[in-house]
């Protein structure tokens, strides 16, 4: 299987099909003005410039959570093992923000109510 119908929310820059992801990492921010740095999680999606890899922050945290990444990838590989569509998305937890934890969130089986109302209307290409 693979993960062309799995979706991760980044922080601010919507969803990345989860089937694009080159790297998953993590890395401190600097501290500026008196605030103190924080740890972002991010996803790495390939460019076509030759640039490198364009991250996109997943979630953001007060402390570091080394197991991120790995916990990350590890549930992206049992969704690509099962035939499945949804939505994953990262929430910072624990008293001070210091874990994350990751949802999952399948997309409804129903045929949306538009698909129905066009699957009985006939084609009606090329008529006057």
């Amino acid at each position: 299987m693979a993960l062309e119908n799995v979706w991760i929310r980044t922080l601010g820059d919507g969803l990345v099909r989860a089937d694009q992801v080159v790297g998953i990492g993590s890395h401190r921010t600097p501290s500026l003005s008196g605030k103190p740095g924080r740890w972002l999680l991010t996803v790495a999606l390939p460019v076509p410039t030759g640039n490198g890899p364009l991250h996109r922050t997943v979630v953001q945290t007060d402390q570091e959570v080394p197991s991120a990444p790995d916990r990350l990838a590890r549930l992206l590989a049992q969704l690509a093992a099962v035939e499945t569509a949804g939505v994953v998305t990262a929430i910072p937890c624990g008293p001070d923000r210091s874990d994350v934890r990751f949802e999952f969130s399948r997309f409804e089986a129903e045929v949306p109510a538009v698909m129905e109302a066009a699957a009985g209307v006939p084609d009606v290409v090329g008529a006057r």
